[in-house]
């Protein structure tokens, strides 16, 4: 078709090339498109340099359908929907498993059928850069005869295609390739025989001599208590000597649209379907070149009542609605390692079905990871609360994770130290993270494990200034289920990667070791033994009975008394701190309160307990979309 000369007042227009130009010009011929969403699409290709499709599609100036049909009109060639419909759609999957489904995916093409000597190819743009050369890799000197059709169809076929290879995989094959980095083992022989011979040894010693091994152990537990408060000092004070940010700001600042890379986000749900238009309206507001989003929504495929939520709310189209097989283990990162297959972009990050990010936290983690070296695997955003008002669990909550996430991880970081990862807004390179095995599906606190793993094969996890606001927990027992869970995987990171602890501390150094030790396992045991200290000091108060004072006799008495004090006054004034840090004046009281706080973390860590025993990979479901705030003031604020 002629370019019609009524649209060269169209400005910009010349940097399309001429298949884009005549696909422009007939989408405008049949009122596809206005003049004015046709400018926009241009000034945004000449600020962006991203393919015609990306933008019209992106910004919801076309149907994607439009555009391929339009497309095959021009090119002559078929159009998908008028050879067959989706069910009636015929390939050879002998064929399309020859090729990369990594390759296809990234240049969004699937061979059909092989016939004499030219291969049926479906493709979303015949043009796009290096097709032809991955086709021809793979089946040199064939014709080729092009398909058209959109990136949701080419998706559905290789889904189909390698829908059993891609859930083995997410399921099995960090098992498969490292075992002794996955949880699937819950303990190991060689660990139940340390553990029983310490508990052995233990009775002996009371047998032997009752008090003084008592008093011994007194010793042994109030000595690791005032480890981890000079710990979590040392790190508290650390992370008030920030970086300076004044180059980052600088770098952010020149970094070209047009140089951005394709970003892909995973968005795990399940049986959330009152979260997803949350969830879409504070995805499509972030600040980054939407033809680059990669958004992958992964949804159970059974989970009905949350597709049809989605569905509904009808979102761009770089949205992309992945169905995970239903399989066990059902958790989260096993859906996450299942959407890997379908990513695009160059960097990857995870957001729960709840969150609501920074509007500039993708352009700050590519800022990151392009001054940060070739060891940054992941960055960690900061995570916080919009309903921290709500009650007294959501109070405290906040306190709990506004001294986590602006204090511990930064003092970790600003020392170099492992980072345990929390559950979302990590970020990732997804080339290295593929090759670190991913996610473990058998460890419930799948981040903080990856954080670790990362650290052990030499990778480097930093953090950067940008928060994350979610909804915190309101509900007991769905706060008691969550933290349960939470506390299982601690357990289970803290066996897995103590399987081979000298290999352990020849691969992270004495000081990554113990700050390990103390950050995963001291949480751990500090949770289980909090009751019996409590309750002995609750004894000792209330009845004063004899035989406790052969138990702290003397400096055993201080020094016990010493470490409860001055660890629960560091713990209200560290809370008092970070409350003053965020501004949330209101919760200054809460922090006093932080002892009845962690009676809940102690319950939960017994019920973690009991699971790892019992059901081990059992991926306790929190609920969420249970609070009355509005978060829309957010939004707004952070638009």
């Amino acid at each position: 078709m002629q370019i019609a000369d009524n649209f060269d007042y169209l400005t910009r227009f010349d940097m399309l090339n001429p298949r884009e130009q005549e696909v422009l010009v007939n989408l405008l011929h049949k009122q596809q498109i206005d003049m004015k969403d046709a400018q926009r699409a241009l000034e945004i290709r000449e600020n962006h340099r991203t393919p015609l499709l990306s933008i019209l599609g992106a910004m919801g100036f076309i149907d994607v359908n439009d555009y391929a049909e339009t497309l095959a009109d021009i090119t002559h060639a078929p159009y998908v929907e008028d050879i067959a419909n989706e069910s009636e759609m015929t390939f050879d999957g002998d064929l399309i498993r020859q090729f990369s489904p990594a390759v296809m995916v990234r240049k969004l093409f699937c061979p059909l059928q092989h016939v004499y000597d030219f291969v049926v190819v479906m493709a979303v743009d015949p043009d796009e850069p290096g097709l032809e050369d991955a086709i021809h890799e793979v089946l040199p000197e064939m014709r080729i005869v092009y398909v058209i059709s959109t990136e949701i169809q080419v998706k559905k076929i290789i889904n189909t295609v390698f829908r059993e290879k891609f859930s083995t995989k997410a399921i099995n094959q960090l098992r498969e390739d490292n075992p002794g980095q996955s949880a699937f083992k819950v303990i190991t022989r060689a660990q139940k025989v340390v553990f029983l011979t310490m508990f052995a040894l233990v009775i002996v010693g009371l047998a032997i001599n009752f008090w003084g091994t008592a008093r011994s152990l007194v010793v042994v537990i109030s000595t690791l208590y005032v480890c981890g408060i000079l710990y979590k000092l040392m790190l508290s004070v650390g992370s008030w000597f920030k970086h300076d940010t004044h180059e980052m700001k600088s770098y952010l600042k020149r970094l070209d649209d047009a140089e951005l890379p394709i970003y892909s986000i995973l968005v795990p749900v399940y049986k959330e379907p009152e979260v997803v238009p949350r969830l879409l309206k504070a995805l499509s507001r972030i600040d980054y070149p939407r033809e680059k989003l990669d958004v992958l929504l992964l949804m159970e495929e059974d989970d009905h009542e949350t597709i049809a939520s989605a569905k509904a709310a009808n979102p761009p189209s770089f949205f992309r609605f992945i169905r995970v097989p239903a399989s066990e283990p059902r958790t989260k990162p096993k859906a996450c390692n299942y959407g890997l297959n379908f990513c695009r972009g160059e960097y990857v990050t995870i957001y729960d079905a709840e969150d609501i990010p920074e509007s500039d936290q993708l352009r700050k983690a590519v800022a990151a990871f392009q001054t940060g070296g070739d060891d940054l695997i992941c960055v960690q955003a900061r995570l916080n609360y919009f309903n921290s008002h709500e009650n007294y669990l959501t109070g405290m909550f906040t306190l709990e994770y506004t001294y986590w996430f602006d204090y511990l991880l930064p003092g970790l970081d600003r020392f170099k130290l492992p980072i345990p990862l929390g559950g979302t807004s990590n970020h990732f390179k997804l080339d290295k993270l593929i090759a670190l095995g991913a996610w473990d599906p058998f460890n419930v606190t799948e981040d903080a494990d990856l954080g670790i793993r990362a650290s052990a094969q030499g990778y480097r996890v930093g953090v950067i200034d940008s928060t994350t606001y979610e909804e915190a927990n309101k509900e007991t027992v769905n706060w008691l289920r969550q933290r349960s869970r939470w506390i299982k995987g601690y357990m289970q990171t803290w066996l897995v990667h103590n399987r081979r602890p000298l290999q352990l501390l020849r691969q992270l150094g004495l000081k990554d070791w113990l700050s390990y030790q103390f950050f995963i396992g001291g949480t751990v045991w500090i949770c289980l033994i909090n009751p019996i200290m409590w309750g002995m000091f609750l004894i000792w108060i209330l009845f004063q009975p004899a035989w406790m004072s052969n138990l702290f006799q003397g400096w055993v008495w201080n020094f016990a008394m010493f470490s409860l004090i001055v660890g629960n006054l560091s713990a209200i004034l560290l809370n008092t701190t970070a409350a003053l840090r965020r501004s949330r004046d209101r919760l200054l009281l809460y922090s006093i309160t932080n002892p009845f706080y962690w009676v809940l973390h102690s319950i939960a860590a017994y019920i973690a307990l009991y699971q790892l025993i019992t059901k081990p990979f059992y991926w306790e479901k929190t609920n969420h979309g249970l609070t009355t705030v509005d978060p829309s003031h957010l939004l707004e604020k952070l638009a």
